[in-house]
């Protein structure tokens, strides 16, 4: 019998280590019990170094990124084909692509398995080349920001990085979508592959739907033989900018082609599979845009797998001198200047403006200044582009407290029912309080001591419209 269980054991052990993906299971302490030699080259580790160890002990993780083995313990939840970039324990990082599993037994959790392919190799390539790429050159590092807001967008998008699901980012225009389309995927696995954009406003309908999926020679007249973006992007990612701005016929075409993933030629008869990541952009609610018809809310919902909501820059004013020292140095790079700083009453200009254009109509006010600079090293009020003087020139000054004497208490109408004349008042209350912090909500709902999502709740209750 002894020998019978000595021989299963040996052929258990040679069956782990011939398999060609990495092994790694540890029990209900978080200490390893089994580590084949496929995961001991992956990790570039000597197995006895982390057999019996305590995993947290022997492998760094990221503070924003738990072990996926930790967290199968942990939450008793599996994962399937999960990006990781952890460290062993000589500082050498690595990256695999894991399926995670708890080991359970009559509802206890008694450990967890993981089983990885490694991508350390890849992922190496990928960033040694990644400025090599002309198409796509934005990646996380690229995104400027320290708000509350920002930071918590960059987080969500980076985790998305890890799947192949549909994203829809929405944000007013300037706001940065092409850079966040970008930077996930160039930190995907598809990384290596195309990436291809299309502004879905820019041609019309039918010119669209041949450049997206495609044309078979003499579909019509003059129609040659042509891929369309599906099969052009073909291992990674296309993005549809302004998406909706497509007709509800052909966001019905694009529905069909994601969810079967294959698309068919124009005037073609057969079907192409197809494998392309789909990022969407809005530059507006999708839930307005579903009920002023502009949506389908079945497209909707198979885009909107992962969605991101960037904050307009008048929502995260925080943000502006670190946007503006990056701009102002990457315009000295390229004007041959030694600008360092604004002046404080532009500063002053910059905090109270609501910035409709967003970054994009920062940028540009910035490299407008710095063309009429001459000698100076900083930015005042009197380099600032004519156009957007004459915008400001008029502008409330906002930074005071408010004088809660002057909120336009509406009058007493013994016609009006008391919980209507109440509403009208905290209606008020709200469009001061939001005009005081220029339409920004974080600091909006901290004054009046509610959340995010509660002062939504009243924006739309009272019908308040923030203005831009």
């Amino acid at each position: 019998m002894a020998h019978e269980k000595t021989t299963l054991e040996m052929l258990y052990n040679l069956l782990l280590d011939e398999i060609d993906a990495g092994v790694h299971a540890i029990d209900s302490s978080g200490k390893t019990f089994i580590y084949n030699q496929k995961m001991a080259d992956i990790e570039s580790m000597d197995r006895q170094d982390v057999l019996n160890k305590n995993l947290l002990e022997v492998f760094q993780f990221s503070e924003d990124e738990d072990s996926t083995l930790v967290c199968a313990l942990r939450n008793g939840l599996e994962s399937r084909n999960m990006k990781q970039s952890y460290f062993n324990n000589k500082g050498n990082e690595i990256t695999t692509i894991n399926n995670t599993f708890p080991l359970k037994h009559n509802g206890e959790i008694l450990g967890a398995v993981e089983i990885a392919k490694d991508v350390t190799k890849i992922e190496r390539l990928i960033r040694d080349n990644m400025e090599k790429k002309e198409n796509t050159k934005y990646t996380f590092d690229h995104i400027i920001g320290q708000s509350i807001e920002m930071k918590e967008v960059i987080e969500h998008a980076k985790r998305s990085t890890r799947t192949t699901s549909s994203v829809l980012i929405i944000g007013e225009t300037g706001t940065g979508k092409e850079i966040f389309a970008q930077s996930i995927h160039n930190g995907s696995i598809r990384s290596s592959k195309p990436f291809i954009s299309q502004n879905c406003a820019a041609l019309p309908d039918n010119l669209i739907e041949s450049l997206l999926f495609g044309t078979k020679k003499g579909a019509f007249t003059g129609a040659l033989e042509r891929p369309g973006l599906f099969e052009q992007a073909e291992g990674g990612t296309l993005l549809l900018d302004e998406i909706n701005s497509l007709s509800p016929n052909l966001q019905a075409k694009l529905l069909r082609a994601i969810q079967e993933k294959s698309i068919r030629r124009i005037g073609g008869t057969k079907d192409i599979a197809t494998d392309v990541r789909i990022i969407a952009t809005i530059n507006e609610d999708p839930i307005d845009a579903i009920k002023n018809n502009k949506l389908r809310k079945d497209l909707y919902y198979r885009l909107s797998v992962v969605s991101l909501f960037i904050s307009p820059l008048r929502e995260r004013k925080e943000d502006i001198p670190l946007l503006v020292q990056h701009f102002i140095t990457k315009y000295n790079t390229l004007f041959q200047m030694n600008v360092q700083s604004l002046s404080e009453e532009v500063y002053q200009l910059f905090t109270q403006y609501n910035w409709p254009g967003n970054v994009r109509e920062l940028e540009h006010i910035v490299e407008g200044a710095m063309n009429f600079i001459t000698h100076e090293q900083t930015i005042d009020d009197s380099h600032l582009p004519l156009h957007f003087r004459k915008r400001t020139q008029f502008m409330e000054d906002t930074s005071q407290p408010i004088n809660k004497e002057k909120i336009n208490i509406p009058p007493v109408d013994k016609h009006l029912p008391l919980k209507q004349y109440l509403a009208n008042i905290e209606k008020a209350y709200i469009e001061k309080v939001l005009a005081k912090h220029q339409n920004n909500i974080s600091h909006t709902a901290t004054e009046l001591g509610l959340s995010r999502q509660s002062l939504q709740y009243h924006l739309k209750k009272h019908s308040i419209r923030r203005s831009i």
